[in-house]
């Protein structure tokens, strides 16, 4: 059964206090927080670029990309997330602009970035393939996906579990996204991401970060 958006919200409005937290999210430790501004430098456009930044939580990511100069539209669908990620990055004026609204279907127009960026979300969607094309909508030609994701062992891997309507509950292989995706990209390139500074611990599942231009 797929869980009700405003339920799904409800869900990560109650965790918003606890979420930076953890190493990864809140990216506190400096090392953290420098591993992940490296690998973002490294795969986004060397030129000041538009950015989607998409289930953005507190805008931890969010605000490494400004930081670096591209202009971002962070969006999350938990109000509480909205508002940490607003305060998080006001620094930047006007180069960030952050909105609630539903990433299954962004609040963005159509063309108008040239990156697509999202870390962790797709096992949360009911319909993750659907998701990615509404995604590619937004992008100009020649723009890109950065999408973060995994497969967390610890749930089991004897399939993936349908879990309250959502057919990657658990995560995703990196095989299984890039398929997903080869329909809608001209190059797809997959880097594990092992390094136990960026999760803040050492870790045992699959890490990745798949680069994919259209």
């Amino acid at each position: 059964m797929i869980r009700a958006k405003d339920e799904i919200a409800g869900y990560w409005d109650d965790y918003a206090d606890a979420y930076d937290a953890e190493p990864d999210h809140g990216l506190v430790d400096p090392s953290t927080r420098e591993a992940w501004r490296v690998l973002l430098e490294r795969w986004l456009p060397q030129q000041s670029s538009h950015v989607a930044d998409l289930a953005c939580g507190t805008g931890s990511l969010t605000s490494l990309v400004a930081g670096l100069g591209h202009s971002v539209v962070g969006v999350d669908l938990a109000g509480r997330m909205v508002e940490r990620a607003r305060a998080k990055t006001e620094e930047f004026g006007a180069l960030v602009t952050i909105r609630k609204g539903d990433v299954g279907m962004p609040p963005i127009a159509p063309m108008s970035v040239d990156v697509v960026l999202a870390r962790h979300i797709l096992w949360t969607l009911p319909d993750p393939v659907a998701a990615l094309v509404q995604w590619h909508s937004l992008l100009r030609p020649g723009g890109r996906f950065l999408l973060v994701e995994g497969r967390w062992w610890s749930v089991g891997d004897q399939g993936y579990n349908d879990e309250a309507g959502m057919p990657w509950a658990g995560g995703v292989r990196a095989t299984d996204l890039a398929a997903a995706l080869e329909p809608l990209v001209r190059q797809v390139e997959v880097v594990p991401l092992t390094d136990p500074v960026l999760w803040g611990k050492e870790i045992e599942d699959e890490r990745y970060l798949l680069v994919a231009v259209t």
